[in-house]
């Protein structure tokens, strides 16, 4: 069993973020190794120490919604893609003071 950095058991399957990033992520395996806990995330397929980590409650998780109950078009994407390629950047744009 590993516990987070609250010391806070961590489930397989449950949610964690890693606080130096921010990175969120499913724990899909767990170890010790040398009296250190480990934890997997699906995410990234890499492993964080488990006392760099805090569980998530369900609330925290956030879930992307891009796309949610829509059809993707992807002759869209590519039309839109196309606009950002044409799009012209100025040398004498706004400069911030200093």
């Amino acid at each position: 069993m590993v516990f987070d950095a609250r010391d806070i058991e961590i489930p397989l399957n449950s949610h964690v973020r890693y606080v130096d990033t921010g990175t969120m992520g499913e724990v899909v395996d767990e170890r010790i190794t040398d009296g250190i806990g480990w934890v997997k995330l699906g995410k990234t397929g890499l492993w964080y120490k488990s006392s760099h980590v805090e569980l998530l409650a369900e609330k925290d998780i956030k879930k992307s919604s891009w796309g949610a109950g829509k059809d993707l078009d992807v002759e869209d994407l590519k039309e839109k893609a196309i606009s950002f390629e044409e799009l012209e950047l100025s040398s004498d744009a706004g400069n911030g003071g200093g």
